[in-house]
């Protein structure tokens, strides 16, 4: 069972692409381990940081003698502690995500893409959780950064059976409630929920001072609209039907669209929130490659600014 759900999701084409791939905190991350990422927390190890005038209870250890010998004041030396980042993995398993078929099926996508996510940060000793939400939250697996955890958690996507309408605002609400602050949110969706309700509840996380990433997930069909001949529309998340020729609305659709896909970067920039626009007929180990690649740069700009 557990290597029939590694093997789903877990290719091994996929994992040579991104072997030499880290997953990095953009900004100060908090954590309950020792690891390898800067804390906003002063300590006494690690990186120096500074100093403060010393206090009566402080090691005496940590004065600096020089400073003292400049100034004739004691003075101690702060640190930056090193700590593990948390990151909350968050998939969308209403029913609008099977759209698709095979490997650019939303769901399948999402699921993909949220085990190679697990694979990178528990290979690098960090803390990862798995949450599953439709209109209310499903599953959660805690955060861990033992390799059980991915075995865990591609379980409990493989057991996925999506059956309710997308409504991402209560249940995001409910993990904010349950998990810690300035950790890592990545949300994987195709966003077809209310965007108002959507936004209350991204400002939310955002006010917790969590870095939230938003994977838009959408179908070619749905980007592009190609289909052609007299087409019966089901809803995924309605009882609706449509029959019509599709290059009837074609235009309205795509101008629907784009003012939808408007409104979500909208909202991410005010919260600043980062946004990956994704077509699932694209590769996903050039996406995942990429979006690394990305962080990577925006850590390293970050260092030079401090």
């Amino acid at each position: 069972m557990a290597k029939q759900a590694l093997a789903r999701y877990l290719d091994p084409d996929l994992l040579n692409r991104i072997a030499d791939r880290v997953f990095e905190p953009r900004d100060l991350v908090l954590g309950s381990l020792a690891g390898s990422h800067r804390s906003p927390l002063a300590g006494f190890a690690v990186e120096f940081a500074g100093h403060r005038e010393y206090v009566p209870g402080d090691d005496p250890k940590h004065i600096d003698w020089r400073v003292f010998f400049n100034r004739d004041k004691y003075f101690v030396k702060q640190y930056a502690l090193e700590t593990n980042l948390v990151c909350h993995l968050v998939v969308d398993v209403s029913t609008s995500m099977q759209y698709g078929s095979a490997h650019q099926q939303k769901l399948y996508y999402a699921c993909q893409l949220a085990t190679l996510l697990s694979y990178l940060i528990v290979r690098q000793s960090d803390q990862v959780s798995l949450c599953l939400l439709d209109d209310r939250l499903r599953e959660f697996l805690p955060p861990s950064n033992s390799p059980a955890q991915l075995v865990r958690a591609t379980q409990c996507l493989q057991q996925i059976t999506p059956v309710d309408k997308t409504d991402l605002s209560g249940p995001l609400n409910d993990l904010t409630a349950r998990i810690g602050r300035q950790e890592i949110v990545i949300i994987m969706s195709d966003f077809f929920t209310d965007l108002d309700t959507l936004e209350d509840a991204l400002g939310r996380l955002r006010y917790a001072r969590h870095e939230v990433v938003l994977f838009h997930l959408l179908h070619a069909d749905e980007l592009q609209f190609t289909l052609r001949g007299l087409t019966r529309f089901v809803g995924l998340e309605t009882d609706d039907e449509l029959r019509v020729e599709p290059q009837d609305i074609r235009n309205a659709y795509l101008h629907a669209l784009v003012k939808f896909q408007d409104t979500l970067a909208d909202i991410a920039q005010r919260h600043r929130c980062e946004l990956i626009q994704v077509n699932t007929q694209q590769s996903i180990a050039e996406v995942l490659v990429d979006y690394l690649q990305q962080r990577s740069i925006g850590r390293a700009q970050g260092r030079l600014r401090q």
